[in-house]
């Protein structure tokens, strides 16, 4: 049965996303729901952070509080939750340790690990393991009642295929390279397993509430163009053209789908031809650069101020809006406004503001 949902007030986001002509780019940021907002601490209380997404209300609680702060500047709601939820589905433990960020207990050594047989063999039932992700999207969607879209998202089979075998956060990726430098089959196997979650976990998004999804490739970066081609651009390429068909099947229109391939600067190129609507871009490209490479084609970016420009002045902060408008707004479409990664801790709500403010002052009059 179709979830019916209050008519949408503010559709900027869905139609730039489409690729069409808008009367000013839509705005919203990375991580907007969270740790620099004091009210995120406030409804977390003590609560571990996985205890937060696996309770629907807190979730939505928490999603929200960004849409009400900056009422009338910010454009989409994103869902409060992890990209980590999909190892946590193939039945790996996952916690989220205090200063420290996510640690896996038992990460999987290599293929003679009897748990690397047990997560690959394992028939994960995507609808009742994450069913809490679901729950959270369909009481945002209607505690929203239409204000802003609001976003889906999960993370992308390279990158989570990284936490899964070093067991969290990492600068050497080691254990990620002498997998797939001397096991690539075996990789590539659970990568693929990886991905066919993934389609399952976003189009479950969909039917829930999401209006637009976002695949986040966070450590593309770590991999060479030809690794890229090998061990990541597959794994996004299937997503993108598996997730329409999984709606279609579940009797669901389309939704704008987002790629966000960080650090792999050298992908540009491919990642406007795999299939995705939007392809979201991280603070080391120039702006007019990445039109030039875009050309004639129909992909909208999303990005790429920064973040770390919201610890410094208010003129700091134009400066780089003024640098994104000039090379990301071209004939009122292509460009939806953000940063380049997350929004980091410490950082003054007002600055945001800020920035919010000043994209819209920009782009106004164009």
């Amino acid at each position: 049965m179709e979830l019916t949902f209050e008519p949408l007030k503010n559709d900027l986001l869905l139609r730039a996303a489409w690729g069409q002509v808008v009367e000013r780019p839509p705005m919203w940021v990375m991580r907007q729901a969270g740790r620099y907002l004091p009210e995120y601490h406030e409804a977390k209380g003590n609560r571990d952070f996985f205890e937060c997404c696996r309770d629907p209300e807190v979730a939505s609680t928490i999603t929200l509080q960004p849409v009400e702060r900056y009422a009338g500047l910010i454009d989409a709601a994103i869902i409060f939750s992890d990209i980590l939820v999909i190892p946590q589905a193939m039945g790996m433990v996952v916690e989220m340790v205090d200063k420290k960020g996510p640690h896996f207990p038992a990460p999987l050594k290599n293929p003679q690990d009897p748990q690397y047989g047990q997560v690959l063999d394992r028939d994960v039932d995507v609808g009742k393991e994450l069913d809490y992700v679901y729950k959270a999207i369909t009481l945002t969607r209607k505690k929203l009642a239409g204000q802003v879209p609001l976003i889906g998202f999960c993370g992308a089979p390279w990158t989570l295929f990284c936490y899964m075998v070093e067991g969290g956060g990492t600068k050497l990726f080691s254990q990620s390279k002498t997998w797939i430098y001397r096991h690539p089959e075996e990789s590539k196997k659970l990568l693929h397993k990886i991905a066919d979650i993934c389609v399952e976990h976003l189009a479950l998004q969909v039917r829930a509430g999401a209006q637009l999804v976002m695949v986040f490739e966070s450590w593309a970066g770590e991999l060479g163009p030809s690794a890229f081609k090998e061990f990541s651009e597959p794994y996004l390429r299937h997503i993108a053209q598996k997730l329409p068909e999984k709606l279609k099947s579940m009797g669901l229109e389309r939704v704008p789908m987002t790629v966000f391939p960080k650090g792999a600067w050298y992908a540009l190129d491919s990642a406007c031809d795999m299939g995705y609507n939007v392809v979201g871009m991280d603070w080391l490209r120039d702006p007019a650069e990445a039109v030039k490479i875009r050309g004639s084609r129909n992909i909208v970016f999303q990005g790429n101020a920064d973040p770390g420009v919201l610890y410094g002045t208010k003129e700091a902060i134009t400066k780089a809006v003024e640098e994104m408008v000039r090379g990301f707004w071209v004939g009122n479409k292509g460009w939806i406004a953000n940063l380049g990664h997350g929004i980091t801790p410490g950082v003054d709500p007002d600055n945001l503001k800020h920035f919010f403010e000043e994209v819209h002052r920009l782009t106004k009059s164009s």
